[in-house]
């Protein structure tokens, strides 16, 4: 907790050359900011850690890379405490790019204010760019079908464990890709997947094969490298790959050699590789969040989260994300709310 009418922050420090540790951050403590004319003063209260923070230091992305000296940059959930705009008053919560602080100051196009009522938990996921990446992936890029065998990457991280069950309430057979044979488990037994390969346990060709016997017609690809190169050897005529992110590449000073087999592959099946970035179909967004809702009210979709307690431990909950120590979303819950929801 913060000490009162200061603001902890966590300054990018240093670029990483191969995984990232702690000491690639700083902890400093400033005054707490102040609202300007049409602005707001915003207190955060859960952080998001997502593989795509490690890759925003590597280069630039769909943002510019990050810089030594600036705050950890991260998406969150805020109350807002000062409003200096029409439309926001305190205790409104907004979703916004707020870093790893404990306070933000915003221009109120910067946010979205959020329906009260609904978790936090839901908020930072299912019902935000994660969630909202899993949908693009599978229904704008990949199109998948009724019966077809759609496998998944990083099944077991925040995005991946939506659209495992995106794909199985579509009516596919759902193949899941993760580390470890209790993560494996539990994509089966709690979140409806057909079968589960562990990349961990070595033999991935062979498991694959094992557990998708007539071939692979959807991939979604949350991590690039030989996992890539191993679906592509199993894909059908006509097959999609999604390309959603590679965190296998990551933690690491480059981005490494692509798959194997490219662009021989990708013209003897007639395969389709796409990548998407979110932020090209933000005008479906609130319909695709409005059916979520229903889903998750209903208990047709869950919302699995790992919540890491404390701001202070925001660089450790990265580096466990990166190493695959989670179940579906991770998030830093910074704070509580002081309005009533």
């Amino acid at each position: 907790m913060a000490p009162i009418g200061v603001n902890r922050q966590w300054i990018y420090k240093q670029r990483p050359q191969d995984a990232v540790g702690v000491e690639h951050f700083e902890m400093r403590e400033v005054a707490l900011p102040t609202a300007g004319a049409g602005q707001l003063l915003v207190r955060v209260l859960v952080a998001s850690v997502s593989p795509g923070q490690r890759a925003w230091m590597m280069t630039d992305t769909y943002r510019p890379r990050l810089q030594p000296g600036e705050v950890m940059a991260s998406y969150g959930l805020a109350e807002v405490v000062e409003s200096r705009s029409e439309g926001f008053t305190p205790g409104d919560i907004v979703d916004g790019d707020f870093g790893w602080q404990d306070y933000a100051v915003v221009a109120p196009g910067a946010v979205r204010r959020r329906q009260a009522g609904i978790p936090l938990e839901w908020l930072v996921g299912v019902l935000n760019l994660t969630g909202f990446a899993a949908h693009v992936g599978l229904f704008e890029v990949a199109r998948p079908r009724p019966g077809e065998t759609v496998v998944v990457s990083g099944a077991g991280g925040a995005t991946g464990c939506v659209a495992v069950q995106l794909a199985k309430l579509a009516g596919c057979r759902v193949v899941a890709i993760a580390g470890g044979a209790a993560k494996g488990q539990w994509l089966v037994e709690d979140l409806g997947a057909d079968a589960a390969v562990d990349y961990k346990s070595g033999d991935l060709d062979g498991q694959l094969q094992a557990a998708c016997p007539e071939g692979i017609d959807v991939y979604f690809d949350n991590t690039g490298g030989e996992i890539l190169a191993a679906v592509l050897a199993r894909m059908n005529a006509h097959g999609r790959v999604a390309c959603c992110g590679s965190v296998s590449q990551y933690n690491q000073d480059d981005w490494g050699e692509g798959p194997r087999g490219v662009p021989g592959v990708l013209v003897a099946k007639r395969i389709r590789m796409q990548g998407f970035v979110v932020f090209d179909h933000l005008h479906r967004r609130p319909n695709v969040e409005s059916g979520f809702l229903e889903l998750l009210r209903s208990g047709k979709l869950k919302a699995p989260v790992q919540t890491v307690d404390g701001l202070e431990n925001a660089p450790q909950a990265l580096i466990d994300l990166l190493e695959g120590r989670n179940r579906g979303k991770m998030m830093v819950s910074v704070a509580s709310p002081r309005q009533p929801r």
